[in-house]
């Protein structure tokens, strides 16, 4: 869990914007340092290379829990998203978690990844919200996981899931007062 945990706390958004001269990331947006605040920046490639980074550190904190730790794979995968949403080296405030449970899904069994990736660029492609589209992909995922018969996952996957609508409740109130701006909008450049 600790191997997970340090895995997922890795501030990938925050550490590619600095390097690359786009400042701090926590200072727009939502403050966030996740992929769509890092799109924020205007830096298309950043933006991608921490949707990237964050999926491949909870696919790591998996698949080495596996190699190393055969069976413990689920409390590897909680502690990574964990690590993600609450850093330590951060006082707690990180990412949403959704590009970190894409790759927790793609590692523990990729068609439910698969139904992530599916369900969230369809909504994506459609709606243009990115909260919309996450939240509907991460609760795909324990669907996903019974309709597979994979039911040693569901419960992970629920609380993940619940985990990320928590950390979207902004978002949440947003669109319930319709107000969340679209990818890509000028509102959508203020908030989070």
């Amino acid at each position: 869990m600790l191997l997970g945990y340090l895995l997922g706390s890795i501030p990938f958004g925050l550490i590619l914007t600095r390097a690359f001269g786009a400042g701090d990331v926590r200072a727009i947006g939502s403050g966030n340092i996740g992929a769509t605040n890092v799109l924020r920046t205007g830096r298309k490639e950043l933006a991608a290379a921490t949707l990237l980074l964050d999926g491949a550190k909870g696919a790591a904190a998996v698949l080495l829990a596996a190699w190393l730790f055969p069976g413990h794979e689920v409390p590897a995968a909680a502690a990574a998203f964990l690590g993600h949403c609450y850093p330590a080296w951060l006082n707690f405030r990180g990412g949403k978690g959704l590009a970190t449970l894409l790759g927790i899904c793609l590692a523990l069994y990729w068609p439910i990844g698969l139904v992530f990736a599916v369900v969230w660029l369809a909504l994506f492609a459609v709606l243009r919200i990115s909260s919309v589209a996450g939240m509907a992909a991460a609760v795909a995922t324990p669907v996903a996981a019974a309709w597979f018969a994979r039911f040693d996952f569901v419960l992970l996957l629920l609380a993940l899931a619940a985990l990320a609508f928590w950390k979207h409740r902004a978002n949440i109130d947003r669109l319930i007062q319709g107000t969340e701006p679209r990818v890509g909008s000028k509102a959508e450049e203020s908030q989070g």
